[in-house]
């Protein structure tokens, strides 16, 4: 912008003022060749220009008469105001249900009598063991109480021989590993556990018989999240007679012996989900008691070759014996 244009538009400026008749003030600046207006409202410092614009702060106060008039607004009318402000309509937030299948662990585990399945029931201790049973059954029969409520077909004996068939087909498909029937006879908390122990092992595993026929010891129920919400757990003591062999991935006997039968005393806790109608039965542990002695430690068995085929002694060399004249003659060639 020229000089000349500058001082055209200030006398215009100064004759309509004029006009008006009202007082103004002019300032002439000299005019050069890099005209330049400085404006009054800036500090005479340009230093801190950031920091001196953060010491006032400009806070949006709520508009109450808006939120008053918008509590009486249509859902239409509502929408309209959001899109006039350019906020975006809520989104819907909609929770996938969360559905627990089984419990974490045993509830009030059953503690087994010390040396059962050795004493006899018409011994001094095995007497004991009875009477010390009977008292402890208080609480089972709560729970079996709570558990007819809501499964009325529920009988121990009819639910206990079919524990023994469970446990059966359960220990068939674990030594086959059949993952599949597995998690049809197994809680989601037994099934690590077992499937673990099976890992690049082979097991030969059979049912001879029964000693004494399965009783249900011990009956417990819990809720998870509410009240309605509600699992039961059985103890069963199953008194068998198996067979068991381990090997490893090389084939080698790890524990057991396919030709051995050893009587087994096993506490099983089964448990059901009995706010769902399709649920059953399924095992969800077993219970180990502390006076139990520790098991011995996995011997692990090796091929022994035959030495005689595999590595036969090699045979005697049979060594001349040269006479003293012979080496008379032999020196003497040499010589």
């Amino acid at each position: 912008m020229s000089s000349f244009n500058i001082l055209t538009c200030l006398t215009k400026v100064c004759s309509h003022h004029h006009h008006l008749r009202k007082p103004t003030a002019v300032i002439f600046l000299p005019v050069s060749q890099h005209f330049l207006l400085q404006s009054r409202l800036k500090h005479y410092n340009p230093k801190f220009r950031k920091e001196r614009s953060r010491k006032v702060i400009k806070i949006k106060l709520p508009d109450y008469d808006e939120v008053r008039k918008s509590e009486k607004l249509s859902i239409e009318e509502i929408r309209a105001k959001m899109k006039e402000k350019g906020i975006a309509p809520p989104r819907q937030w909609n929770e996938k249900p969360l559905f627990v299948s089984c419990t974490g662990g045993v509830v009030d585990a059953y503690v087994p009598p010390e040396g059962d399945g050795k004493i006899s029931a018409v011994s001094g201790p095995g007497v004991k063991q009875m009477y010390e049973t009977i008292g402890k059954k208080g609480r089972s029969y709560l729970a079996l109480r709570k558990i007819r409520n809501i499964d009325y077909e529920f009988d121990l004996p009819t639910v206990s021989l079919k524990v023994q068939d469970l446990y059966i087909e359960a220990q068939n498909a674990l030594a086959v590993k059949d993952e599949d029937k597995l998690h049809d006879l197994v809680t989601e908390k037994a099934f690590p556990e077992m499937f673990e122990n099976v890992k690049n092992k082979t097991i030969v595993w059979k049912f001879i018989q029964q000693l004494e026929h399965p009783r249900i010891v011990h009956i417990r129920t819990t809720d998870l999240g509410s009240k309605d919400n509600i699992f039961a757990q059985i103890t069963v003591r199953l008194h068998t007679q198996q067979i068991l062999a381990v090997y490893d991935r090389f084939g080698r006997l790890m524990h057991g012996s396919e030709d051995t039968v050893k009587d087994v005393l096993e506490y099983l806790v089964l448990e059901k989900h009995l706010t769902l109608p399709q649920s059953s039965w399924k095992i969800h542990g077993k219970i180990i008691p502390d006076w139990m002695p520790p098991k011995e430690s996995i011997k692990k068995t090796y091929y022994l070759p035959d030495i005689d085929k595999e590595f036969p002694e090699p045979p005697e060399r049979s060594i001349e014996k040269v006479e003293p004249s012979d080496k008379s003659s032999v020196t003497a060639q040499s010589a």
